[in-house]
């Protein structure tokens, strides 16, 4: 399909402007801990608070029917995943103040490895042979990271930071295997604007259980907070959806995958972190072991839906006349399949709900 060429630049723009957003996230936090946030929870607790209160004028009047048209289900899933995104940026936000930002950057995205194996574990997804291989080889170089870091002392207790930033993708991974199946019969808005509102309140509960100050900061702090919440929360993720509109979801994701890369090459431009010979080598077997993972299940299900759909035409055919048995086809959203529309949408969760 053909665009004109303001709308190619209006695309590549968004899609731009969406890795800038992400690789200014963890950079962001770190001036918000040079700040004065001596504590991940708060920053954590701010940034989400504050995208939830932005985003609700622009919600609020227009997704009212959309919310009662949810099952009871739905809501409740769509609570269940505000909850662990809210974990996730506990875990990762908390990561940054033990590790660097490479290292951290690199581990949280591994979500769409461990969202593989989610796949295959809860849903019974078939794992091709390319894809069990990028699972132990981006595990293999999640390990090596943890060794350069341990052994270059980058930080005190990088082993923590480094586990945070794993467990930060794991919980992600949750998250983005609900929204899967909640993103079928919801809009981006209607979905993120709870899904927001219930990572806020769960950030906000985790600090005030921690007993993490949440007010007395210097103003810089809080704008740093507000910038990641427009940033990276807000800005990167409309202009990831609003490229998903005209661009495969396999590409976004691929894209995605330079945020590490962004964010590494200006913690070391603006703070000196220098990761170890060993953590570089880690953190690139990541990131193509975890790109070679996305492109492997997104061609399987592009496979396996034009399969379904080649199929359809051919048993209808052998089935007219007096024949009255139902006529096979390609499984539907009614049926508790997915059409192809469906599927993109599920897929455009795995990726513009990325939650950095």
């Amino acid at each position: 399909m053909t665009f004109p060429s303001r709308s190619k630049a209006l695309l590549y723009a968004a899609m731009g402007l969406g890795v800038v957003s992400f690789a200014l996230s963890p950079i962001l936090i770190r001036w918000a801990e040079q700040a004065g946030g001596d504590s991940g929870l708060a920053i954590a607790a701010w940034r989400t608070g504050l995208a939830s209160l932005l985003l609700a004028p622009v919600a609020l009047p227009r997704m009212k029917a959309e919310w009662k048209a949810l099952s009871v289900r739905d809501a409740l899933l769509t609570g269940a995943a505000g909850v662990l995104l809210g974990l996730h940026f506990v875990c990762w936000i908390e990561s940054l103040y033990h590790t660097s930002v490479a290292s951290s950057t690199v581990l949280v995205t591994t979500s769409p490895v461990m969202l593989a194996v989610l796949g295959f574990l809860v849903l019974g997804e078939r794992l091709r042979a390319g894809v069990v291989g990028g699972i132990v080889v981006a595990v293999a170089g999640a390990a090596l990271i943890a060794y350069g870091d341990a052994a270059g002392e980058v930080a005190t207790g990088s082993l923590y930071g480094n586990a945070l930033a794993f467990g930060a993708a794991l919980v992600a991974s949750f998250y983005l295997l609900i929204g899967r199946v909640v993103r079928q019969r919801a809009g981006w808005l209607a979905y993120v604007f709870p899904l927001y509102t219930a990572s806020a309140l769960t950030t906000v509960a985790a600090s005030l259980w921690q007993g993490a100050p949440l007010f007395g900061y210097d103003w810089p702090f809080y704008g740093f907070c507000l910038a990641m919440a427009v940033g990276p929360q807000l800005i990167g993720h409309g202009a990831f959806n609003y490229a998903l509109q005209s661009v495969p979801a396999a590409l976004v994701s691929m894209l995605a995958l330079l945020e590490p890369v962004g964010a590494s090459l200006l913690a070391y431009a603006l703070f000196g972190e220098a990761p170890p010979l060993a953590a570089v080598g880690g953190m690139v077997t990541v990131l193509v072991a975890t790109g070679a993972v996305v492109l492997l299940r997104r061609g399987s299900a592009d496979g396996g839906r034009r399969a379904s759909q080649r199929r359809a035409p051919r048993e209808h055919s052998h089935r007219k006349g007096h024949d009255t048995r139902p006529v096979a086809c390609a499984p539907s959203a009614e049926d508790g399949g997915l059409s192809e529309r469906d599927g993109e949408r599920a897929t455009a969760s795995e990726v513009a709900g990325a939650p950095e």
